[in-house]
């Protein structure tokens, strides 16, 4: 395996979309309702916050294993491990994959720090947030993604929602407005259910490891109405958005995008094992980036057409 492959896989490369959708989304809002888009900073938002959803990735692996989650998940017959399995399986050491690690974390930072300089201090509390939200996910002591008490999913929802599209919107323009926290609501909650869903792959393997999400907390059954629940309310936002203005009235062409998700959901029956999961993890995906996608092409193109 060459170096590049190697990366990609260590640091899930190709989960990257449910961040760059975001900060996409920010950027176009920007350019549509405020007239203005800067190329240099929109390349730096692209790569910090790329850097910095791969360092989150990486360095949940890392205490993952630490942790004992990774290798209970790689040692429980039938569980679906969701990390990229490196450190468990020996293919890299711990001390490579921790310089791997901080690496992407110094780009995260040293573009922070340059937009904070470009676009406006403000951008200082983005970082600070980021970075506490991506490290302390599954480090000790706040570990919050093992509580079981739904810290992890507001993580998730700030940090691939709110942060984002808020962000990008205020290195473009200098300020912030109510328009972007609306953008925000559709990706972040569908991002939120995407990573939901995915504890459903190894919830058993999680609760002998310790690591107390919710789907542990509250068992399949509930788990599982709650994740359709979640479905129902991200797209009712999209809803929102186009009635109060934050979308164009097109931009409800996103809605399609969540049949796919629907199906998989009629297929699941109360209880189920960690394969059935396997196709609600990939229509999860599918919808977020499909959903974020269409979005943000709507915006575009009121946009273009004035």
């Amino acid at each position: 395996m060459n170096a590049w492959r190697l990366f990609k896989k260590a640091s899930r490369f190709g989960v990257i979309p449910v961040m760059m959708v975001p900060v996409v989304l920010g950027a176009l809002g920007a350019y549509v309702w405020e007239g203005v888009f800067h190329p240099l900073l929109f390349v730096l938002t692209f790569t910090g916050a790329a850097a910095a959803h791969l360092f989150s990735n990486m360095i949940n692996d890392l205490w993952d294993y630490r942790s004992g989650a990774d290798t209970e998940a790689k040692n429980t017959p039938g569980a679906i491990s969701t990390n990229s399995g490196f450190l468990a399986a020996g293919v890299l050491s711990e001390r490579v994959f921790g310089a791997i690690t901080w690496s992407l974390f110094a780009v995260a930072l040293i573009c922070g720090l340059l937009l904070s300089v470009l676009a406006g201090p403000e951008l200082l509390w983005f970082v600070a947030g980021g970075a506490v939200l991506a490290y302390f996910y599954v480090a000790p002591p706040l570990r919050f993604g093992y509580r079981g008490r739904g810290y992890s999913e507001l993580a998730i929802f700030l940090a691939f929602g709110l942060m984002p599209v808020t962000g990008s919107y205020f290195v473009q323009t200098g300020e912030f407005g109510w328009k972007p926290v609306l953008l925000s609501l559709p990706v972040g909650l569908l991002t939120t259910l995407l990573l939901f869903n995915h504890h459903f792959l190894h919830w058993r393997a999680d609760q002998r490891a310790g690591k107390k999400t919710v789907v542990v907390a509250l068992g399949e059954r509930r788990a599982l109405r709650l994740s359709r629940l979640m479905l129902y309310v991200a797209y009712a936002s999209v809803v929102v958005c186009a009635s109060l203005g934050a979308l164009p009235w097109y931009a409800l062409l996103a809605l399609p995008t969540a049949v796919p998700l629907i199906g998989a959901y009629r297929r699941l029956g109360a209880e189920n094992p960690s394969q059935a999961y396997l196709p609600l993890m990939g229509a999860s995906r599918s919808a977020s980036v499909r959903c974020g996608s269409v979005m943000a092409l709507a915006l575009l193109l009121q946009g273009l057409i004035g």
